[in-house]
């Protein structure tokens, strides 16, 4: 605790950042050590992505020292969970300190560059620490020598009096005399070991004192005997797992289980002790506290001065504990391996971690030699109830009898009628059914691991015992085993030396400063002198009059300066957020609240987190009265005629006569529908923005936007001011997706609003709550369909009622029509017809999000073909290749943007996957699988992708210095999609033929510099794929201004000499006083606006029927990028692309509640796809079709169509689960057959669980027990 518990002496945090040495004096205890390094030291390298140890972009490698044993131990921790007080005398390293531009980059940096790995960028640093983590040191042995060095110094420095509310006792008595101190209160004081609990229940801004108990040594005993193994309460969950997994079997299989919770860099610092007493204190989905509740563990724990001894069972039972409750162990006993069986079992987003669990179980028992049970405990955790809890009816009843069919059914019938989720559970049905399929995994395997003949088909495969029964087996991924994470790919590409350097995979411009934390976005700019910080204030109604601000404590005391409101809004200026084609949206709710999650008004204080708080706390007085109820989802649009108009110009087309085309189709399906929900951008960097005032009425922006130029008007007009009052810059976006186009204006106007009254810096960075709740995301759509069709699967007719949510401004969505049928016209529907309404709501406005529009129809148009296809019993693939366009019909749906007919791809490439030989083994190996496994089910799916882009005019701008380097300007941004690269090689093409080689020595003397609305205007927006390839066509052109000027020196100098250097050529072309800037504004040709991309993809999957969990086994993309400008850069946009379409389609559940809210708001809840989701075998060709000179150097766009292809892994999915309701006869209804069904976007796992059949196993068994009673008595 340092000197004295009493102490008022405020402490000095002293720390190594990097090498060098940092002292914090009277530092807030809940101030994290992201905080200190991003506002107290140069590094900016850690970044804010989330604030819940979700996301790894703030990690770095905390180092300390023990100078009892000269050794330093490593481990990578999540800085925003870590508070600065934790770290006292301990060494950080950042990734700037692992290696950088000056002292030269670590090799894992290199290889990140070198191999294409980074994108936007914004999370690479907290990448690099993960790879030096652990107890054994991978850094060279001089920094090593170094850290020592470091923290020899720092642990010089006597321990400070804790007078600024931290304090970290050094026995269990000293913790005691605070306890007994008298400003000891629960309600104030936070005990904490490693804080990481803050990333689930966000209360640390409640707290002004804290007791770290990590220093007391009685709390971090690791005791191993005969009897079992002892782990002191802040014992890290890292530590627990290296040492059980040095175990027998069950504390083998406990380690297993650990590794699923949260992620190495959490589970390094978070506790045992702490996961317990969140699950018992609070309604927390404990895995920890489940596996170890089936292990039989106990704890001990010290209230006041009585040591207690519980069953871990009897402490979660008991009332929630107060701070004064210390935990002081876990024990787990020892367990011998003779005839006892233990399995633990879990069901998440992400099979293998950092997923909270829908369900978790842990399952021991004790058998006797003929397998009669002796003892067994069935917990299960994450179930609806307050904590992990035994199956004890179940328990009583197993004990004592041996297995059957008949055994495991009454078990499992006893388990629904005793253990039921508490009301209110999400996904009440689909949680009952996971403990039905846990349990009957267990007892099934344990039931054939017997010599005695089982007939029961299990769900676990691996045994020690041969059987004679006949049981299909299927995989054992439900339970919990040992990460298998075997990843294949296989990259596909052709180089091409026409117009080198373009066309080649060079190393994408700023991976190097990326991977080392050295690239500067939006929220690195260092702070300017007397920075203010804002935060939103959000409605959460959908439609209520506003009538106060109030806050729960004195804005003084929140070092809050005001609170800008649309009363603040300038003479002259308008409340405009937003704004595109049509109507555009507030800044401020005002006087009235359209939605929930608009703006009410902005908290500016001297801190973010300041601002954050106050924000937080802030009370807002609603009335709804004369008010009609809001317009929440499309049903209630279309009740309430509540539209917004598409202008005729916007409007798709029909082709041909749709009556007529139903009449002559020999079959017709009338009104079936699908559903596709909304998605959030999740993009790392949330939105961002820095204002500062300047002179006579002016103001700079730094903003995280795709769209400056449209910053810069809405400014102005929210100000009052002119145009070129308002300069806005934009270096790079860490991540945009859409999401940075028209939802990035909101927070820049914010900003310059309240710069602008009080004239001082104002910066916003949003957090990832408030990000998530205002950003709208991508449009849910619901599609009714009729469709007429031959026999032989052709289609002659399509009718499509379309609903599209815009939420409560118009936004893009006035294009989602034309875009939704574009996608939708890949197939030759014979004859199309269409009404699209476009309903206003009152949500969030929607928005533009990677393919914005084409990803629904492209599934739309799958969801038609598959029913088609279904109802006739035939092949998909057949339906779909009947229904593909030859050139003349794609001329009638397409008209200009068809092209040349030497163009187009994309019945070879659909022919390539799906008609290969290699593709009908496959299928046959699936079926063969599929006769062969009850459990699990495999499928197969190839899909089309036909995808519309539009070129718009783009400027660009080359200079060429004095000493031959040469600064380039576009009105593109870059946002990870390699634009900076691809126009470097451009420059360096363009001015090529001034130089011998063809230009490539000119790459390194290029430099793309950061967009400036005052420096290059009319940049337009970096959206719909094309940005990269106008953007290098109008530098192009510049070059050409630029050539044709340096053309007549280098021909006299060439006179003179038979070879001239670049150098010499620009020098003497300045002392000619030759302008070496050239500006372009490239607009497109009007006969070509735009043209089509074409691609395919194969998807297998295998579906788990008793989980509703899809493992994707193997992807194959074959995708048309014409001339490739960069083939790398493409690569990876096809693949990133193409794995964020894989979260649309199964994991990411943007979900509300009632009023409209996002509820789905942080990584805890919303599930984007890491590792373990992506397919185990991915392969990607990129197909380079016929040159076409009316495209930038034949090139395509690779941004957003690859997305689309994602498709392919629902339709998969549909195949497996088809499988699954054939052989177990699942209908939705009476009138439906098992293989007729929909299956709607995204399709989770209680979607698929759902669909596959919630009572299959209840429905197996009976049918197993019926056949064993009599043949006569056995069921359908």
């Amino acid at each position: 605790m340092g000197k004295g518990a009493g102490a008022a002496e405020p402490s000095t945090v002293v720390l190594a950042v990097n090498g060098k040495r940092y002292e914090a004096a009277g530092v807030a205890p809940s101030t994290s050590l992201l905080e200190f390094l991003r506002s107290q030291t140069p590094v900016r390298g850690p970044k804010l992505g989330c604030g819940e140890g979700g996301c790894g972009a703030c990690v770095v490698l905390v180092s300390k020292y023990d100078p009892a044993t000269d050794e330093v131990t490593e481990f990578s921790a999540s800085s925003c969970l870590t508070l600065l007080h934790s770290v006292d005398r301990c060494s950080v390293t950042t990734s700037e300190g692992i290696g950088n531009t000056r002292d030269g980059y670590h090799p894992v940096q290199q290889r990140l560059s070198g191999f294409h790995a980074s994108q936007c960028g914004f999370c690479t640093p907290g990448m690099l620490p993960g790879y030096n983590s652990g107890a054994v040191c991978t850094f060279p042995e001089f920094l090593k020598s170094e850290i020592k060095s470091t923290m020899k110094q720092v642990n010089d420095v006597p321990i400070a009096a804790s007078g600024d509310g931290w304090y970290h006792p050094k026995s269990i008595e000293e913790l005691h005399r605070l306890f007994d101190s008298s400003w000891f209160d629960d309600s104030s004081v936070k005990i904490v070991a490693s804080n990481t609990g803050s990333g689930v229940y966000k209360d640390q801004d409640l707290y002004d004192k804290y007791i770290d108990i990590k220093g007391i040594p009685e709390l971090s005993v690791i005791n191993k005997n005969d009897k079992g193994i002892e782990l002191g309460s802040v014992v890290s969950i890292s530590k627990a797992i290296e040492v059980l997994s040095d175990g027998n079997l069950v504390f083998r299989k406990i380690a297993d289980h650990l590794n699923k919770v949260a992620s190495p860099f959490v589970r390094n610092t978070a506790t045992i002790g702490g996961n317990i007493m969140m699950a018992q204190r609070l309604p927390f989905e404990s895995d920890v506290a489940t596996v170890l509740l089936a292990a039989g563990s106990t704890v001990t724990v010290q209230v006041a001065s009585k040591r207690l001894c519980f069953t871990l069972e009897e402490f979660l039972e008991q009332p929630p504990c107060d701070s004064r409750t210390l935990l002081l162990s876990i024990f787990i006993p020892e367990w011998g391996s003779d005839y006892v069986t233990f399995e633990t079992f879990r069901a998440a987003p992400r099979p293998f971690g950092n997923a909270v669990s829908y369900v978790n179980s842990a399952f021991l028992a004790r058998t006797s030699g003929s397998l009669l049970i002796e003892d067994i405990c069935l917990a299960f955790g994450a179930y609806g109830v307050d904590h992990a809890i035994r199956a004890k009816k179940v328990e009583d009843f197993l004990k004592g009898k041996s297995l059957s069919s008949f055994v495991i059914l009454e078990a499992i019938k006893l388990l629904k009628d005793t253990v039921s989720p508490s009301e209110g559970t999400t996904h009440h049905e689909y949680r009952v059914s996971l403990a039905v399929s846990f349990l009957f995994s267990f007892l099934s395997s344990l039931a054939n691991s017997s010599s005695a003949p089982s007939n029961i088909d299990t769900p676990n495969g691996s045994y020690t015992h041969e059987t004679g029964s006949n049981v299909d087996s299927p995989e054992r991924h439900i339970k919990v085993d040992s990460n298998d994470l075997p990843i294949r790919s296989r990259q596909e590409m052709v180089f091409s030396d026409e117009y080198k350097p373009v066309g080649k995979p060079i190393k994408k411009v700023g991976a190097e400063i990326q991977a080392s934390g050295e690239a500067v976005y939006v929220d690195d700019i260092p702070a300017p002198k007397d920075c203010l910080y804002g935060a939103f204030i959000y409605s959460t109604h959908p439609h209520a009059h506003v009538r106060s601000i109030n806050f729960k404590s004195s804005l003084a005391s929140q070092k809050v300066i005001t609170v800008i409101t649309a009363k603040d809004i300038p003479s002259g200026g308008e409340n405009i957020g937003s704004s595109f084609l049509m109507q555009g949206e507030a800044l401020f709710a005002d006087p009235i609240a359209e939605f929930a999650g608009q703006n009410i008004g902005v908290v500016i204080a001297e801190t973010q987190r300041y601002a954050n708080m106050a924000a937080k706390q802030a009370v807002v007085e609603y009335s709804t009265e004369n008010l009609q109820p809001p317009i929440l989802t499309i049903e209630d649009a279309i009740q309430r005629n509540s539209y917004i108009q598409i202008p005729p110009f916007l409007a798709p087309k029909p082709v041909g006569d749709y009556n007529k085309g139903m009449a002559e189709a020999d079959h017709k399906i009338l009104s079936a529908e699908v559903k596709l929900e909304s998605q959030y951008y999740f993009y790392m960097e949330t939105q961002a923005a820095l204002a500062i005032p300047d002179e006579d009425n002016c103001i700079t922006i730094y903003s995280s936007t795709q769209m400056p130029e449209l910053t810069q008007n809405l400014i102005a007009r929210c100000l009052g001011i002119p145009f070129h009052n308002v300069r806005v810059i934009s270096r790079r976006v860490g991540g945009g997706f859409g999401g940075k186009a028209m939802k990035a204006t909101h927070t820049a106007c914010a900003c310059a609003l309240a710069a602008f009254k009080l004239r001082r810096p104002v910066r916003m960075y949003l957090d990832r709550k408030t990000d998530m709740i205002m950003a709208g995301g991508r449009h849910p759509m619901k599609a009714k369909y009729s469709v007429g069709f031959k026999s032989d699967g052709k289609i002659t007719a399509l009718h499509l009622d379309l609903g599209i949510n815009a939420g409560i401004s118009p936004d893009v969505s006035p294009l989602m029509p034309r875009a939704i049928i574009g996608a939708l016209k890949k197939y030759n529907w014979g004859t199309l017809e269409f009404d699209t309404k476009v309903c206003k709501t009152n949500v969030s406005s929607k928005s533009a999000m990677r393919a914005p529009g084409d990803v629904q129809g492209s599934f739309i148009a799958e969801a038609i073909i598959e029913h088609v296809a279904s109802a006739l019993a035939l092949d998909t693939n057949t339906v779909r290749r009947k229904n593909l366009h030859d050139f003349e019909s794609l001329e009638v749906f397409y008209g200009e943007s068809a092209g040349e007919a030497s163009t187009y791809s994309l019945v070879s490439m659909f022919d390539k996957l799906a008609l290969s030989p290699e593709y009908q083994h496959r299928a046959a190996m699936i079926e063969q699988f599929n006769s062969s496994n009850k459990w699990k089910k495999r499928g197969i799916s190839c899909v089309p992708a036909t995808y519309e882009v539009n070129l718009r005019p783009t400027p660009g701008k080359v200079s060429i210095m004095n000493d031959g380097s040469i600064a380039v300007e576009v009105g593109g941004i870059e946002i990870g999609q390699g634009l900076w690269t691809k126009v470097k090689q451009m420059t360096a093409f363009g001015l090529g033929q001034l130089c011998p080689d063809g230009g490539e020595c000119l790459l390194d003397k290029v430099r793309v510099i950061q967009a400036d609305t005052l420096s290059l205007i009319q940049g337009g927006m970096t959206a719909g794929s094309t940005t990269s390839e106008t953007s290098c066509e109008a530098v192009r052109q510049s070059c050409v201004a630029l050539v044709e000027r340096l053309k007549p020196i280098k021909e006299s100098l060439e006179a003179k000499s038979n070879t001239v250097e670049w150098s010499a050529l620009i020098a003497q072309a300045s002392m000619a006083s030759v302008n070496l800037s050239a500006q372009a504004y490239w607009t497109p040709d009007p006969s070509f606006k735009s043209y089509l991309n074409y691609g395919a993809g194969t998807s297998e999957v295998e579906v788990d029927i008793l989980t509703g969990a899809t493992t994707i086994l193997r992807s194959d993309l074959v995708y048309d990028c014409g001339q490739s400008l960069n083939p790398a850069v493409d690569l990876g946009q096809i693949e990133g692309c193409f794995v964020q379409g894989i979260g649309f389609f199964t994991n990411e559940d943007y979900k509300t509640n009632s009023d409209g809210l996002v509820i789905h708001d942080g990584t805890w809840t919303y599930k984007i796809p890491t590792v373990d989701n992506i397919p185990k075998e991915f392969n990607v060709e990129m197909f380079n079709s016929a040159p076409d000179k009316k495209r930038v150097l034949s090139s395509k766009a690779s941004g957003e169509p690859p997305l689309v292809l994602a498709a392919s892994v629902h339709c998969a999915m549909r195949e497996a689960i088809r499988a699954a309701r054939k052989e177990f006869s699942v209908s939705t209804s009476p009138a439906k057959s098992a293989v007729t069904f929909q299956m709607d976007v995204p399709a989770t796992m209680p979607v698929v669980k759902e669909l596959c059949g919630l009572d299959v196993v209840e429905r197996y068994l009976e049918n197993v027990s019926a056949a064993s009673a009599g043949p006569n008595t056995a069921k359908a």
